[in-house]
């Protein structure tokens, strides 16, 4: 694989040019333009062995420059860096060969396929749902009918988080070292062209399988941590509108047999009721009167075994009192008029706090230490990190090169504040939006707002190459909204989309729940008894899960994901994103399509159990029924990480 490597960067080629880019944001979407005033092919005028490894020397005929790049390589790891180069070249293009048949995954999160080639992928963070994209899908539906495969160009979609980082089906990572707008081009059949905006470095490593790719690349990006054991003792149920309705909804879950771990209340600090739904009141702390002896409750339920999380963002409520201290000591991201930039989130404007300001973000980890924290919460959606605006302007730092690290930086925030309250073995967040420093910092990803419908690029079925796309970034642990989250127009969460979501959710790292932006037109947990008897059965069988999750998380620390293609433990299906493996042992195929009680699973070369039959299977495609209730799961006969205890007490719930 040594000279694999040594193969692609020998003949690679460069070509430099100049350019400006032109960003339009709407509602955390970026329309981009780029102007590119001109661009040069360069060619390869040296070639020099050394002991650290080598130097290529590229020469522009035209204006008589050299650009050199260097090439050292160590313990296997090959790193990349050009020297320096003109101030007049801002754009770098350099391209290395590729396979017909070779395969690329990661560069963050994809949602509507997993094999990028034939791809050109964006590097730049953005809201996965824009608004412009939604009123397309819409209007198609309306006028030719709702088709559930059906999905747009792939340059149509943007994502949360984005990843100058991707894996080879040839067993190799590449990895950049830049925050600039990039695209990574693999669109050709036989090449790969990287375009930077900034001088290139990046680094490139092999492994015998793809287990060894992940751990070298978890040890160049690095890890969060292990998360709280209790993340695993059930489901974390989300419910809203007060302390007496967390209180009733609690009771109920627990009477009914549900084994609940915690309860999500998004508007703990308030509520808003916009066009869009049921949102967020912004000011973070608890509102008195909806929670009213919010801190207490929160010890109250913990003895229940019932942990409570909250949820916080980078903005801020212009109506409320922590936005006015806020803006009277400076802290908010500014325009060029010097006045505080409010951008407009669904239907409302927020200020957003300036993180470069020292002063600033140490406030707003202190309210997360004292308002959070400090009142018993065990953890916290820390959502958005999207929307830094590119024309804004910042206590220190260009906005375009703080972009992409902008979420990156809001996970370090949260954090430090774990661990500056020495809280990391009972309290853990998770994130939406993500760069190359949020594989270090954010304790886990949710794969964002899923629409609550089958569609297979905004839908149930998204969220598999989602959770895969990340985990091939380093991103180990990843989990989706049990239901989805958008309604738009007349879309509405169906009791059976709910309960196959849940279905597909405890085979995962983490079952949580979500009641979707406008949940009076959704389907709730405990909208009947089959619901609340479906909803017990799941949260059973997931918390016998845990000891091989535990298991799992261990190997997470090293970079190696929970959950996985097909392709990674088998040398086939390549381009398969309806299936998955828990883990080495587990094959996981959930029902992604309405009305669908049966399903075709694709099985590689092995020898499966299938957990709901007993059945024994040696590969190839086979028809498993899956009535409401049970998912086809299978486990290897041989397997290795899964005990026979845990298995047998998996099997037993899933048969109750």
């Amino acid at each position: 694989m040594k000279e694999l490597l040594h193969h692609l960067l020998k003949h690679m080629e460069l070509s430099v040019g100049h350019g400006e880019n032109y960003f339009t944001m709407s509602r955390g979407s970026f329309r981009y333009r780029r102007l590119i005033h001109w661009r040069r092919r360069l060619y390869m005028s040296g070639y020099e062995e050394n002991e650290k490894g080598f130097t290529v020397t590229f020469h522009d005929g035209r204006d008589k420059e050299n650009y050199v790049i260097d090439i050292t390589r160590e313990n296997g790891r090959y790193d990349v860096k050009m020297r320096s180069h003109p101030s007049r070249v801002n754009r770098f293009w350099i391209s290395y060969p590729s396979d017909a048949d070779e395969h690329f995954y990661g560069c963050g999160e994809t949602y509507s396929t997993l094999d990028l080639k034939g791809e050109r992928v964006r590097i730049f963070v953005a809201e996965h749902q824009n608004t412009r994209r939604i009123t397309r899908k819409l209007v198609r539906d309306t006028l030719i009918g709702h088709d559930p495969e059906k999905e747009l160009a792939f340059l149509e979609y943007e994502s949360y988080y984005v990843q100058p980082t991707f894996v080879s089906s040839r067993k190799y990572y590449l990895h950049a070292d830049t925050v600039s707008y990039a695209e990574f081009d693999f669109s050709r059949r036989d090449r790969v062209t990287l375009m930077f905006q900034e001088r290139p470095v990046f680094h490139m490593e092999a492994g015998k399988d793809f287990t060894e790719v992940s751990e070298k690349l978890g040890a160049l990006l690095g890890h969060y941590g292990k998360l709280p054991e209790w993340l695993y003792d059930g489901v974390i149920l989300a419910i809203q509108e007060g302390t007496e309705t967390v209180e009733r909804k609690i009771d109920k879950a627990l009477d009914a047999g549900v084994k609940v771990n915690a309860v999500w209340s998004q508007d703990w600090c308030g509520c808003r009721r916009t066009g869009f739904g049921y949102q967020v009141m912004w000011n973070w702390e608890y509102d008195q009167e909806l929670y009213h002896d919010l801190p207490q409750k929160i010890r109250e339920w913990k003895e229940k075994g019932v942990r409570f999380l909250g949820y916080i963002n980078p903005f801020m409520a212009i109506e409320k009192d922590l936005y006015k201290y806020a803006h009277e000591h400076g802290y908010c991201v500014k325009d060029k008029k010097g006045e505080d930039y409010l951008v407009t989130i669904t239907t409302f404007p927020a200020a957003m706090i300036d993180f470069t300001n020292p002063s600033a973000y140490d406030w707003y980890k202190s309210l997360i230490k004292e308002n959070m924290i400090g009142i018993g919460m065990s953890g916290w959606m820390a959502d958005f990190g999207e929307y830094l605006p590119v024309d804004c302007v910042l206590y220190n730092g260009s906005p375009k090169r703080m972009h992409n690290q902008w979420p990156a930086i809001w996970a370090k925030m949260n954090r430090e504040a774990v661990e500056e309250c020495q809280a990391e073995n009972e309290v853990f967040f998770f994130m939406r939006a993500g760069y190359t420093e949020s594989v270090r910092n954010a304790a886990c990803m949710w794969t964002g707002d899923q629409h609550v419908d089958w569609s297979k690029d905004d839908g149930l079925p998204s969220v598999i190459p989602a959770s895969l796309s990340l985990g091939m970034c380093g991103e180990a642990i990843v989990h989706s909204d049990a239901g989805g989250y958008t309604t738009v127009m007349s879309m509405t969460r169906s009791k059976e989309l709910l309960m196959r979501w849940q279905e597909m959710n405890v085979f995962s790292p983490l079952f949580r729940m979500h009641e979707g932006n406008q949940p009076s037109r959704n389907v709730q947990f405990d909208a009947d008894e089959e619901l609340l008897a479906h909803l017990a059965k799941m949260s059973r069988i997931h918390t016998a899960l845990k000891p091989y999750l535990l298991q799992l998380e261990e190997e997470a620390q090293k970079g190696i994901p929970m959950m996985r293609p097909i392709f990674y433990h088998y040398d086939c299906q390549y381009d398969n994103y309806k299936e998955y493996m828990l883990g080495r042992d587990l094959l996981v195929a959930p029902i992604r399509k309405q009305g669908r009680t049966d399903r075709h699973v694709i099985l590689p070369d092995d020898t499966w159990i299938e957990l709901n039959s007993g059945r024994e299977y040696e590969g190839g495609t086979v028809l498993i029924e899956a009535p409401m209730g049970t998912i086809p799961v299978f486990c290897r006969k041989n397997h290795t990480q899964i005990s026979e205890e845990t298995l047998q007490e998996v099997i037993k719930e899933m048969k109750s």
